[in-house]
This record gives structure tokens, sequence and C-alpha cells, in this order.
């Protein structure tokens, strides 16, 4: 029996919507693949009438004269059917970027051809990009494997073409083992999971730097360094290590300009109010590291005034609004705990940083450590992505193959909802 097929797109753009959830009466839940696409294969209801609850996060269908949000459908064998649905979001949700089953049902339906799992990788935590080489190389922290709840904790690495659509896809290729399973990045034969951030390219291209924590447990960490990335070896070597017991001196997700590496300082992220001198020799020496702005970022919603308390995110400079901008997740907002994502921009860097938009929303579900891509910005289109996870948000209920994953959105700089007035 051939599955029945249905798109939920998006009713402006008629792209398909992946995250959105179709639930029956009997509370069976199906979840659009990053195409949109749900392959409904239940041979009971086929030619029967039944009852879809739509709803998605930052997305909505219409309601009926009783409130209720969704669709009445007759499956029947390889029809398919299109289901429209209102982006409430500013920014647009485009594919889940790692796990397994990404385009599934699109596959199921005969809609793409059936590709095997990158990098044997289950699921995924917070990004880091850089372009290195001619090529985009991705980082994450703790990876899931699919033949045992522990996966690898010395962070994956994968690189992609510097010249991928991102509106079309991205072609990951992981740095695997003899299993073919993402295999670490950062191998310390020592206990605790090993995370790197402020991944940089200094020395005018020479070298692919990380500054990296091991960590005892969520807090704690018992050895901090920097790492250089071996071209031979394709792995991240220490070179120097730091008091752990003292914060890092640079995070986040820096950027090089006028000789200098801008970043973070823990606890104060996204705000780049730390530089030094963008050569190894610098970098490898506690220091040379000079705090230029005050570690303290305060925002407040446009449209409120309401303070929003930012929790970490990025900072670029965007050609098409001539400004740098700023994109960063809301700590303990109104919806979700760390699920909240907010745009702002500003003439420098280091700001000043004030008013904020409100661009992507979640209801009680986490969208944490969000980074732009500015190595794919696009005219006036910008991109990011971030963590889908329901860890801190107090959400027993977790999306089927999203969970733990990174999801990638696109952002329309002309929307005029990005210019407070």
């Amino acid at each position: 029996m051939k599955p029945f097929g249905i798109q939920v797109v998006d009713d402006a753009t008629r792209r398909g919507v992946p995250l959105v959830e179709l639930r029956t009466t009997s509370e069976v839940r199906y979840f659009t693949d990053s195409a949109g696409w749900i392959a409904f294969d239940d041979a009971a209801w086929m030619g029967q009438k039944l009852w879809f609850t739509v709803t998605s996060h930052g997305y909505e269908a219409p309601a009926d004269g009783f409130g209720y949000r969704g669709v009445a459908l007759t499956p029947q064998p390889g029809g398919t059917v299109t289901v429209k649905v209102k982006r409430l979001n500013i920014a647009e949700r485009l594919y889940r970027q790692t796990g397994e089953g990404i385009y599934r049902d699109s596959e199921l339906l005969g809609l793409r051809p059936a590709r095997p799992l990158k990098g044997r990788v289950m699921g995924q935590d917070s990004v880091l990009t850089v372009v290195y080489k001619g090529k985009v190389c991705w980082f994450w922290g703790d990876t899931a494997r699919p033949e045992y709840p522990l996966g690898q904790f010395g962070t994956a690495g994968a690189t992609s073409p510097l010249t991928d659509n991102p509106d079309l896809g991205i072609h990951l290729t992981y740095f695997t083992d003899k299993t073919g399973f993402s295999r670490p990045m950062l191998p310390i034969d020592k206990p605790g999971p090993v995370w790197v951030s402020g991944v940089a390219v200094v020395d005018a291209g020479k070298h692919l730097v990380a500054y990296y924590s091991r960590m005892k447990s969520l807090g704690e960490c018992v050895e901090r360094g920097l790492a250089l990335y071996d071209d031979a070896t394709e792995r991240f070597q220490p070179v120097v290590q730091w008091d752990p017991k003292l914060p890092s001196p640079l995070t986040g997700h820096p950027y090089v300009a006028d000789g200098y590496l801008f970043g973070a300082r823990e606890g104060s992220e996204p705000l780049p109010c730390v530089r030094v001198p963008a050569t190894l020799a610098a970098l490898k020496d506690h220091a040379a590291y000079e705090l230029i702005a005050e570690p303290k970022l305060v925002l407040r919603d446009a449209a409120t005034k309401e303070p929003v308390t930012p929790h970490v995110g990025s900072v670029f400079y965007n050609a098409y609004k001539k400004r740098w901008v700023m994109i960063v997740c809301q700590s303990l907002g109104k919806s979700s705990n760390v699920g909240e994502i907010w745009y702002a921009d500003a003439p420098t860097a280091q700001g000043p940083w004030d008013l904020s938009v409100k661009i992507v929303t979640h209801n009680k579900y986490d969208f944490y450590n969000p980074t732009q891509h500015p190595m794919f910005d696009r005219g006036k289109y910008l991109y990011f992505e971030g963590t889908y996870v329901n860890t801190f948000s107090g959400n027993p209920e977790t999306t089927p193959r999203y969970n733990y994953n990174q999801i990638l959105y696109r952002l329309d700089l002309s929307d005029p909802r990005l210019t407070p007035r």
C-alpha cells in the first residue's frame, strides 16, 4: 500500500514547513520532515475522514468556529494533499541540519532518493562554524549514536562546500571513525566531555584554533586551554593550558577584523567585548587579551520596551544592513526558558545595543546557542541555526527525530518589522 502524502506549506512562501505536528483525536502524532511532508500509512484509516490538529512553534493553522486549529482529511493510498499554515515567526524555518530521517517522509513518498545516515549521527548539540582553506568547518558538542544512549563527547566535526546554497541544503561530510560514526575532534585520554568554543582562523588563514574545556559536570571545568588544528591528523591538539578555575579569555563566535580576533567573555555572550592580536603566538598568551567594552549587555523589546535578558548568540557585520547584527537567545522568556530568539542591530559590534525584535518563538521547548552563518549571507537573507531540545524546558514530551538536533532558519532583513519606529 502506498502512503498518503500530506504536505504542510507556508501560506506566504509555499515552501514546505518542517516540524509541524499533526495529531489525531486518539493522540497519534505525526511530524513533517524537512520538506514539510508526512507519509501517512495507517491502513485502518485509508478512505475514512480523520481529524488532525495542526500545531507548530511559530506557525498556526486557521481556526474553525469552535476555535479548533486543524484539518479533516480523507487519506487515500498514493494520494496527496496540501495544508497551509500561517507563519507567526519573522524568521522562516528551513530544515533540520543533523540527525536521522531529515527527509524520511519525502523518501517514503518517492519524492527524494533514500540516502544513508550521515556520520551515523542521531543528535548533536551546539554548532560552531568557520571558513578554513576554502571549506566551511562545522563543530558540535555531545553527539548521539544509534546503538547506545551514550554517544561521543570529544567534539564532533564536519566540512561542507562553501558553494552550497543554504536555501536548498548543506552537504555535510563528517570526520568519522572506522565504524562510520562521528569521531572526536579533540581526543583527550581523560574523563569528561570536551567542549570547544571561539573557533577561529588566524595568522592570515594559516591556523585554525579553538578554545576548549574538559568538563567534570555541566558547570565544573577541570581543564581549559587553546587547541590547534593539525591538517595531517585532522584533529585539534592542545597547545597551551590555563587555570581551569578561571574563565576562558575568549569565547562564543568570534570574528577577525583589523588584525584582531574579537570575541565574548564568559557570562557576557554574545557581546564581543574582548580582542587579541589574530596570531597564534598572541592567542597563547593569556596577558594579550584586552577588554575593550563593558561586558554587560542590556536589550529591550522594541514593542513593549520591557527588558530582554540575553543568554548566548552571535554578532557579525552584515553587508545588506550595513550594520552589525546580533542574533541572541533570551533567558527565561515568556514562552520558553531558552527558546526565544531575538534580533538587534547596531552601528558597531560593541553597540550601543538597545531595541530588539523577537524573530522565533517556541512553546515550552528549548532552542539555544543560536549562531549566524555569515559565509552564507545572500543579499537580504541571513541564515542562523540553533539546538532544538527539551532539556531545560520542563516539557517531558520530546519531538521524534528533531529533538537534540540543529535547525536552520532564514531571516529576510528587508522585513519592516526589524526596523522599530
